[in-house]
This record gives C-alpha cells, structure tokens and sequence, in this order.
C-alpha cells in the first residue's frame, strides 16, 4: 500500500477557519441516518472549530440513529445529536456537511442553501468549486482520518470521548483497516488506538438489540438467493434503515459469494444496499446504473447504497426491478437464483 502525495495541511486548516470567519452559529449536519464515521467526524469538528474560530458548534442529522451500535456510542461517549425538523436550518448562520455533499440525496441540506464546508470520503459527483471550503479525499477510507488530521495540524487537544469516537468511527468504516483503508487511516488507527476508552467501544460493539432485530435477519436469510456471484435478500418493511446495510455486510460472508445485495422499505423508498469482498471494485458506479431512472445512489469501491422514493410506484415491482437489475450487473449467467436455505 503506497503512501499518498503529501499535502499541505496546515494551509488546509487555515481555509477551513476562514470559511466561518464572522460566523457565530453553526451546525455540522451528517446524512439523515448517521453512521459512527458520521456522527464521530461531525463532533470532532464541531471540537475543531469551537476551538480554532470561538463560534458555538452543533450536530445534527434529520433522519433516525437506529443501530444498537451507533446507539450505544452516543450513551457511551455522551454525544448528543440535535434532530433537525422543519426550518431549523435557519437559525445557523454556518453550516458544515460532513460524510455527505450537497446533490448525494441523503441529506437534508435545504434547496439553495451552500454550506461552508463539506468534508467527505466519497467520490465527487458535482462540482463544488463555488462552496468556501472543500475536502474531499475519496482516497481514505473514512472521513474520521480526515478531521483528525487536522486535529494533528491544528494542534489543538481532543477529549477522550471524541478521540475514542474517531478511532470507533475509522474501525467500524473500514472494517479493521481491511476495506478501503489506506496509509492515512492506518496511520490515524495506530495514533487513536493508545489513547481510546477501549472498554467504551467493548460495549458499543456488544450493544443490547432488540428481538426484531433477529426477526429481520430471519427474514434477510429466509429470502436471500445466491445468482451466480452474488447473494441477494429483501427484507420487506423495516423499522431500522440500517438494517439494510448491516444485513448485506453479513450476507457478505456467504461462501462463494463475491457481492451482497440487500434491500428494504422504510418511510416510503426502497433502501439499497450493495457490497463486495472483490479487491479494485467498482460497487458505486454499479449501484448508479442499477437505480438510473428510478432514485439516488453512490459509494466507493467496495460499498454504496441507493435510495428509490416510491411515491405512487408498488414496492414489490420496484423490488423486482432492482433484483433482475443487480443480477443483470453481477450474476454473469441466466439461471435461477439458488435459495440461500431450504
């Protein structure tokens, strides 16, 4: 693994504190429904920039918190995210996006509203040069090694709560350093590792979940089909979006599958998520073509997701859609998909 092109990171840091010159107010918003990198990255942030600029710094998100894990960090670590609803955007005169930018489609960043950062992992997918500050490395494997990076550069000192987030955020986003992490997030694991709460992030990882929780997985395993290379499950409704994701992650291990399909209905749109275990994949540009014309969707090489409102449009035939599209990408034969169990 080669190390990146150097950067120049204090002149980084400099443009990020002059994007919120005169501001007094702002909010970090992740997507709707954060993850660990997410929520970590916007608090650490939120620390940065209370620090560097003195202006009064809040997180929020719009959607729901529904994983026990990602639950279980916020009690953890004594994070606490403000929900965004309504016009609630218009108190702040800053606002920041972290792990999401402006046209991904899961965010709630008003129409006409340009924030003044947007720190992000994920690949471009429209130009951005007009906005005050602008990180995006899809280089790295979670956003949580770009904030801390300037952490480092800014010099300043974290507290062990936010510091114990990050190394969480980076270890659950690439999977013990083994999915699209690179030089700069191995570097930040090792550097966090000594100085988290280990016995906090024990208890994250063990959170408590509910019996639905097993129902969902009964339904993901009762409905997955391996179709060539790929395992491909509906799990129905959901009362957790990120069950879907959580879900495709375990399929993954399925022997002599390659990709994970899953997907599911949640407030009104088809959820889906898609994963693979191939080394220099291509999981992002995939999953665009499988929801051309029908949604959203984006992600790296190894992971993305997909969201399709449906509006007046059945579930069940956008489902099925979907399903012959992802085998039409990836199951390289015609026959029938195999029952995962009999």
């Amino acid at each position: 693994m080669s190390e990146p092109e150097p950067i120049d990171a204090k002149e980084r840091v400099e443009n990020l504190v002059a994007a919120f010159d005169g501001c007094k107010h702002a909010l970090i918003l992740t997507h709707d429904n954060p993850d660990p990198d997410a929520l970590a990255s916007a608090f650490a942030l939120a620390n940065a920039l209370s620090h560097l600029t003195g202006i009064d710094c809040e997180v929020g998100y719009a959607g729901i918190i529904g994983r026990a894990e990602n639950r279980a960090m916020l009690h953890e670590l004594a994070l606490a995210p403000i929900r965004i609803q309504g016009d609630a955007l218009e108190r702040f005169d800053a606002l920041a996006l972290v792990d999401t930018q402006p046209g991904f489609g899961n965010n709630s960043l008003p129409d006409g509203r340009l924030p003044n950062a947007v720190i992000d992992h994920h690949p471009r997918r429209q130009n951005l040069d007009d906005l005050a500050f602008v990180d995006v490395r899809d280089g790295y494997g979670a956003t949580a090694t770009i904030i801390y990076e300037y952490a480092q550069v800014g010099g300043f000192p974290l507290p062990t709560n936010i510091l114990t987030a990050l190394f969480y955020a980076i270890k659950s986003e690439t999977q013990e350093l083994g999915r699209g992490a690179g030089y700069a997030d191995q570097e930040a694991y090792l550097s966090l590792l000594p100085r988290a709460d280990k016995l906090a992030v024990s208890r994250i990882q063990q959170a408590p979940v509910p019996r639905n929780y097993f129902r969902a997985f009964q339904v993901g395993i009762e409905n997955a089909y391996l179709q060539g290379r790929i395992v491909i499950t509906d799990l129905n409704t959901v009362d957790n979006p990120d069950l879907v994701a959580e879900i495709a992650d375990f399929l993954l291990r399925l022997e002599g599958a390659d990709w994970a399909g899953c997907m599911g209905l949640y407030n009104g749109s088809l959820l889906l998520s898609l994963r693979t275990a191939e080394e220099d994949a291509h999981a992002g540009q995939i999953i665009r073509r499988v929801v051309a014309g029908l949604g959203r969707a984006g992600g790296h090489g190894a992971m993305a997701g997909g969201q399709i409102p449906l509006s007046e449009r059945d579930y069940g035939e956008v489902a099925a859609q979907i399903k012959a599209r992802l085998a039409d990408e990836l199951a390289n034969e015609t026959a029938e998909g195999e029952s995962l169990v009999l």
